[in-house]
């Protein structure tokens, strides 16, 4: 799948936030919250991108999903997450999810101008601009962020002139979580979706990937659009913004350091987080690895 994924230029980080190209330090773990698995694909990027980080992940599993939620639900949940991470010791946050980044990201940033604080969106929306030779860009994301317009004014802020051309695709995190990932279901239902989009003769050339659990469909994706149409991944794309944050700030721990550690959190049935989330982390998770937190 190609995916326009390490495109340069752009923070990342809220629009004004007082976070915004402050160096995150490397010997502090970095803070990932979603509302529960899907963020893990974000996690997995991060990974591949910082070997050597120490990260600690939440999943606020026992409030999914987020995305039917109200926005001052949502900054509550979003607060009560950061809090808990914060008490971890972390030195920097990703929004592991697109919900939360579109409805608590500037609060966020207000709230902790000390503590850089990367989203989703904002990184998605800077590398389909960079992406996209026509500025003719597809979204699709689960319908509350859809409807909620967040990648749409993220990218028309970039770039007025942008048409974006939105689309609810729910059943694919659907899909996602039951594992249906590839083959005649998952194409044909990618199908449904995504023909009408790309059917037309002033279509658009790329595609933004608005819901961290939509990468682990990336195959089917990819098998029912036309091959020059780019896909952004708004997990490859946090990162690249992540990684360009830290890439000022030196490691003290040294040139050969260990890999990274990863702490696991959640907040409700980690034998289900452990079992679905292996599936967005490319690995085996182990349910006794898991720890439950109150949130």
């Amino acid at each position: 799948m190609e995916l326009a994924g390490t495109i340069s230029g752009g923070t990342g980080v809220s629009p004004g936030s007082p976070a915004g190209g402050r160096p995150i330090r490397r010997d502090q773990p970095i803070g990932v919250f979603d509302s529960g698995v899907g963020g893990l694909t974000v996690l997995r990027a991060l990974c591949d991108a910082l070997p050597a980080q120490d990260f600690i992940y939440l999943g606020d599993t026992a409030r999914l999903p987020y995305g039917t939620k109200s926005p001052d639900t949502v900054l509550r949940y979003s607060l009560q997450c950061v809090e808990a991470l914060l008490r971890r010791g972390i030195g920097g946050l990703v929004v592991a999810c697109n919900t939360a980044s579109a409805s608590a990201l500037d609060a966020l940033g207000a709230r902790y101008p000390n503590l850089p604080v990367i989203g989703v969106i904002e990184s998605g929306a800077e590398a389909a601009i960079e992406a996209s030779r026509s500025q003719h860009i597809a979204v699709i994301a689960t319908e509350g962020t859809i409807n909620g317009g967040a990648y749409q004014t993220a990218i028309r802020r970039r770039n007025p002139g942008a048409r974006v051309l939105p689309r609810a695709c729910s059943m694919f995190v659907a899909l996602a979580e039951e594992g249906w990932t590839s083959g005649s279901v998952a194409e044909a239902v990618a199908y449904r979706y995504l023909d009408p989009l790309f059917s037309a003769d002033d279509a658009p050339d790329t595609l933004v990937l608005g819901c961290t659990h939509f990468p682990i469909l990336g195959a089917a994706i990819r098998a029912v659009i036309p091959p020059h149409v780019r896909i952004v991944d708004s997990a490859a794309t946090t990162a690249h913004t992540l990684k360009g944050q830290m890439a000022a700030e030196p490691d003290s721990r040294g040139a050969e350091c260990s890999p990274g550690r990863i702490v696991w959190l959640a907040t409700d049935d980690a034998e289900r987080f452990a079992r679905v989330g292996g599936r967005f982390f490319g690995q085996v998770l182990k349910a006794e690895a898991v720890e439950i937190i109150d949130l």
